[in-house]
């Protein structure tokens, strides 16, 4: 019976701890107003060119403490549909299955996997499951968090390879390209 009661008291004590170190990490939802999900790519069509564009529709949830982030978690995506260049025709191109297949891959999705200190001050590397298309990959990249009162932002630069997930089969445009975050989320 002692014994019995002492584990009861053990598994108690670890519950509570478990529970705080879940309580400190913050939450908070990504605000699609305010953030930019933006992306570079060079196109040589007809001449080189830098195509400037971006996607809406964030959604999804973060919990973030820079003092455990072992606790730290990233789910988020973005709507396809709502890709933009400026160019109303190649948008409705880039939405079509051979670059994002948005009828059958409506949303892109990143998962953090991991979160390291750089030994920056608010500079982390993240890891991540990156889906696009029904395909993920894994990528690695700095960002930078900054938590106010009521409010976290995240800003950080990665470069992936498009035939890597199978967006657009010419080579009229270059296989790498940058994207750039910068993500407003707001306290649970």
């Amino acid at each position: 019976m002692k014994t019995s009661a002492n584990a009861n008291r053990v598994w108690l004590l670890c519950l509570l701890a478990i529970c705080s170190i879940t309580a400190q990490a913050q939450q908070y939802t990504p605000a699609d107003q305010g953030s930019k999900v933006q992306f570079t790519i060079v196109n040589h069509l007809i001449f080189t060119s830098t195509v400037n564009g971006y996607f809406k529709g964030l959604k999804g949830s973060i919990r973030f403490d820079p003092a455990n982030l072992k606790s730290a978690a990233i789910d988020a995506t973005v709507d396809v549909n709502t890709i933009s260049t400026g160019i109303g025709k190649r948008d409705r191109d880039l939405l079509e299955e051979k670059y994002f297949n948005a009828a059958k891959f409506p949303v892109m999705r990143i998962v953090a996997t991991t979160v390291t200190a750089t030994g920056k001050p608010s500079t982390y590397q993240l890891t991540a499951a990156l889906t696009i298309k029904g395909i993920t990959r894994t990528i690695t990249f700095p960002f930078t968090a900054v938590v106010s009162s009521g409010a976290l932002q995240l800003t950080g630069k990665f470069t992936i390879n498009r035939k890597d997930f199978k967006v657009g089969p010419d080579n009229a445009i270059d296989d790498k390209l940058t994207v750039t975050l910068n993500v407003q989320a707001k306290k649970q």
